[in-house]
């Protein structure tokens, strides 16, 4: 079979299996819009390429303010590959217990906040520690991993506990065990990973859903608009609004985190 056809095939695929969650779309979306109408922000955490579906929820053109992206870059940089800051770091660092801890440290966290960790095996010890210390402090978990993959892998952690171990909520990427989905004759590896197309599709519906949901209650989000879609003008002020939004929200998950001070008290 041509190798783009057998691709396009298996994303097909990929896009009936997210077709097939939207129950659980729906259900996410209204625990987000929860959060975000109360004027606190959902948690984005990915660690690896994971990253990317941290990005596409905000800020891009086509979302809007509520979202906290959490993105170390000592876990996501991966553009070096190799040497000072390179690929085996990382991956060394995203099973270094406590690191979640010392990140999420940052925070005045909320019941009333929720939380969307992507990680595709599920099996990574600082994306799973994310997740467990969020649920300890009440907030409800949405946990975007590939299913197939994370029921084959082993945990990394000592436990043997995965991220869906601590998950309120699971969706699935669709993608295969191993992620790639091609094979290529002559060739005893699978190539082309299909993760990434379904986490950027579930991120898409719940990203909808919820700025439906955040209209019908009559709080419409500041959404980054294109120029050409909205006129020069309003695109301007959409960002600004939206950035200025975002800021405000981020002040709260500071203002009052960790060791009171004078100016904690003003």
């Amino acid at each position: 079979m041509n190798v783009i056809q057998q691709y396009l095939d298996k994303s097909r695929a990929i896009l009936a299996t997210v077709e097939q969650q939207q129950a659980n779309i729906q259900t996410a979306a209204r625990w987000f819009a929860d959060t975000i109408r109360a004027g606190r922000m959902v948690h984005l955490f990915g660690s690896g390429h994971s990253r990317i579906m941290v990005e596409e929820m905000w800020p891009r053109y086509g979302s809007f303010p509520g979202f906290n992206p959490i993105v170390e870059l000592s876990l996501t940089f991966h553009n070096l590959v190799v040497g000072a800051n390179g690929q085996r770091q990382a991956m060394f660092l995203e099973n270094v217990p406590g690191l979640a801890d010392r990140i999420l440290r940052n925070f005045d966290l909320s019941e009333q906040d929720t939380a969307l960790i992507i990680s595709s095996s599920g099996c990574n010890v600082v994306p799973i520690e994310m997740a467990e210390l969020f649920q300890q402090k009440k907030i409800k978990v949405v946990a975007l991993v590939t299913q197939a993959h994370l029921d084959q892998s082993t945990s990394k952690r000592a436990d043997g506990k995965k991220l869906s171990d601590f998950a309120d909520l699971i969706l699935d990427t669709g993608a295969p065990v191993g992620d790639a989905m091609v094979q290529v004759p002559g060739l005893d590896t699978p190539v082309a990973p299909g993760s990434t197309l379904g986490g950027t599709l579930l991120i898409n519906c719940l990203k909808a859903e919820t700025a439906r949901l955040l209209t019908e209650a009559g709080c419409p989000p500041k959404v980054l608009s294109a120029g050409v879609v909205v006129g020069t003008q309003r695109a301007t002020e959409l960002f600004e609004a939206a950035y200025d939004e975002h800021a405000h929200r981020l002040a709260r998950l500071y203002a009052q985190v960790g060791v009171p001070s004078y100016v904690s008290e003003k």
